[in-house]
């Protein structure tokens, strides 16, 4: 599955929960950024440029890809990249979008387990739900690797060191 459209997804971890960056566009509800792969152009820059575009983001850099969802909305197929952002992000701004005829988005933090509200677009609930299930999975693995990294650290201290007779730095057989 190919993707015709790019989400950058620029995350926060707060105490009450991790949040992503969303915005309510005036006429078509709140969503997450996205936007169009230009021809020729890798899901990984147009990540960096739909985030410029919509949000005025400058200093960011590409992170891991999330994943490839087929949204079942006008063909739309895409690719969740994560962003990081170097600058310090407030808990809300505004700003008007070039490429939306200069509309204003109102940008803000999202709790990512809350449930969207009724001024979500549909198309980007199922995004969202995309998105918690991913990252349940990254977490759930991370949480596996610590559990496996401790046992075996566990493991490595209660073994007692075998015998080296005949072994390397042993005295062999006499």
């Amino acid at each position: 599955m190919r993707p015709n459209k790019v989400c950058p997804l620029v995350f926060r971890r707060q105490s009450s929960g991790d949040e992503v960056l969303v915005f309510r566009h005036p006429n078509a509800g709140v969503q997450l950024v996205k936007g169009t792969i230009e021809a020729g152009e890798e899901p990984q820059h147009a990540a960096l440029r739909e985030l410029r575009e919509e949000s005025g983001i400058e200093s960011a850099r590409v992170g891991e890809s999330r994943g490839i969802w087929d949204s079942g909305h006008d063909g739309q197929v895409w690719e969740f990249v994560e962003i990081d952002v170097s600058q310090s992000l407030p808990d809300r701004w505004v700003h008007a979008a070039p490429d939306d005829g200069g509309r204003e988005f109102e940008f803000y933090w999202h709790r990512i387990a809350e449930t969207p509200s009724a001024e979500w677009h549909a198309v980007f609930i199922g995004a969202l739900e995309f998105i918690r299930a991913k990252r349940s999975a990254v977490t759930t693995l991370e949480e596996r690797v610590r559990k496996v990294a401790t046992l075996s650290g566990q493991f490595s201290r209660k073994r007692k060191p075998k015998s080296t007779r005949g072994g390397p730095g042993g005295r062999g057989r006499r």
